[in-house]
C-alpha cells in the first residue's frame, strides 16, 4: 500500500482525529458568536481572522486526507451525501469576503457549525430519517390542507359578520386557524365567538383536536416509523460481508503484527 495512503488512513480512521474536528466546529461556532459583537470584533478583528483561516486550513487538511485514504477510488469519498455536504462548505469558505461573493462566504462561514450533523453518527441518523420522512409527510400535509380549508370556509360563514378582524376572507380565515393549531392565544379568538353564540366553542374544539393532536401526532407517527427503518439499514449495513479491499487490509495489518511480535520474541 501507498505510505501516504497509509498515513493519510491511519489519521482518518483515528478517534482523536474525529474528536478533534468535533472540537473545530464547535471554536468556530464560538468565533461566529463572538463576531456578532461590535466591541469585540473592533478589538480583536486580527485574532478572529487568524482564527477563521486555521480552521478553515485544518478542513482543508481533513477533506484531503479523506480524499487521500480512498484513493484511486475517489467515488468512496464523492459518492457519499456527507462527504459532498462537508466538501462544498469547505469549497465555498474559499470565496473571497469581499465583493460580490461577500455575502456566501458568510454564510458558507456559518455552514461550519452545520457540520455538526456530519461528524456525529447519532445526528446523522436523525436527518436521514427526516429526508426520508419527507415522502410521507406529504400526504399527511394533504391531509391537514383539507381540514385547514374545510374549516376555514366554515369560520368565515359563521363568523365573519361579528368578528371580521379574525375572519374577514379566506386568507384570513386561514391564517388564524394556523394561529389557533399553534395554540397561541387561540381562546381569545374562540370567546369572541361565543359571544355571537355560545355552541361556537364546538368548533374550535374539534378543530384543535383534529388539526393539533392527530395531525402532529401523524407526523411523530411516520418520523417514528422511518426512524426504525433507518436503524434496521444500519444494521443490514454492519451484517454485510466484508469486501475483498477491506478483507486484504485486515490480512495484511494481522501480518504486520505477527512479523512485529516475532521480531520481539527473537530480540528477547
Amino acid at each position: 500500500m501507498n505510505p501516504i495512503k497509509k498515513f493519510a488512513q491511519s489519521i482518518v480512521n483515528n478517534p482523536v482525529f474525529e474528536y478533534t474536528i468535533i472540537g473545530l466546529i464547535l471554536f468556530n461556532a464560538i468565533i461566529l458568536g463572538l463576531e456578532t459583537s461590535p466591541d469585540f470584533v473592533a478589538n480583536y478583528n486580527g485574532w478572529l481572522h487568524l482564527a477563521n483561516n486555521l480552521v478553515l486550513g485544518v478542513f482543508i487538511i481533513e477533506a484531503a486526507l479523506k480524499i487521500i485514504a480512498v484513493a484511486p477510488r475517489f467515488r468512496l469519498y464523492f459518492g457519499d451525501g456527507w462527504n459532498l455536504f462537508d466538501f462544498s462548505i469547505v469549497v465555498l469558505s474559499l470565496l473571497p469576503s469581499t465583493g460580490e461573493y461577500a455575502m456566501i462566504a458568510r454564510l458558507a462561514r456559518l455552514l461550519r457549525v452545520a457540520r455538526l450533523m456530519s461528524t456525529i453518527p447519532e445526528l446523522r441518523l436523525i436527518i436521514s430519517t427526516l429526508v426520508r420522512s419527507i415522502p410521507s409527510m406529504g400526504h399527511v400535509l394533504m391531509l391537514m390542507s383539507i381540514i385547514f380549508y374545510i374549516y376555514a370556509v366554515a369560520g368565515y360563514h359563521l363568523f365573519h359578520e361579528h368578528d371580521p378582524t379574525h375572519w374577514r376572507n379566506l386568507g384570513m380565515s386561514l391564517l388564524t386557524l394556523f394561529r389557533i393549531v399553534t395554540l397561541e392565544d387561540w381562546t381569545d379568538v374562540m370567546y369572541a365567538a361565543m359571544e355571537m353564540h355560545y355552541l361556537s366553542w364546538i368548533y374550535f374544539i374539534s378543530f384543535v383536536v383534529l388539526g393539533t393532536f392527530v395531525v402532529i401526532n401523524l407526523f411523530i407517527a411516520v418520523v417514528l416509523n422511518n426512524l426504525e427503518e433507518a436503524k434496521q439499514e444500519q444494521l443490514d449495513a454492519l451484517r454485510a460481508p466484508a469486501s475483498k479491499d477491506e478483507i486484504l487490509r485486515e490480512l495484511r495489518q494481522t501480518q504486520e503484527a505477527l512479523q512485529r511480535l516475532q521480531q520481539k520474541l527473537e530480540r528477547e
